[in-house]
């Protein structure tokens, strides 16, 4: 939990997280579908609406088939995620991570100053539980489907 990138082919930390409808998401689960998370600063902040409105309205691009599941996580609330999901109607769920523990564990975490929040990033876990892509973009840039389709290798 020291916030260092991730390598690819290092073994992905382990997470339990709640989405935003408070059900628990556990990465082991997952061991056999490609991941997809999708790291973002906060909710209804200007820059993240417009980049996950757009990660919603291209999720077929990054999604390509049942074998692959697409996460955005930051460390705003369940309520938060339940409210943001719903007013922009995205197609994918939202993971938090109010204890910053995976944010850090996965090298996500922008530090306390000056919002306590996540860092603008994506990381793919391949089948095996491996990581297979670790990125990460400028806070004031937002991502398009099309970029993280390519990083996520779909």
């Amino acid at each position: 939990m020291d916030n260092t990138p991730l390598k690819v082919g290092d073994k992905a930390p382990e997470f339990e997280l709640m989405n935003q409808d408070k059900t628990k998401i556990k990465l082991s689960d997952l061991l056999g579908k490609k991941v997809v998370l999708l790291f973002y600063p906060m909710d209804f902040s200007g820059v993240c609406t417009t980049e996950l409105c757009a990660f919603s309205a291209g999720i077929a691009t990054i999604q390509k088939d049942a074998n692959t599941v697409v996460y955005g996580i930051n460390a705003d609330h369940p309520f938060s995620h339940d409210a943001f999901k719903k007013q922009h109607k995205l197609g994918y769920d939202l993971l938090s991570d109010p204890t910053r523990k995976t944010l850090k564990a996965y090298g996500m975490w922008a530090g306390e100053e000056p919002y306590n929040c996540s860092k603008r990033g994506e990381v793919v876990i391949g089948k095996d539980g491996k990581i297979a892509a670790w990125q990460e973009v400028p806070m004031k840039d937002p991502r398009t489907a099309e970029q993280v389709a390519k990083v996520a290798g779909a």
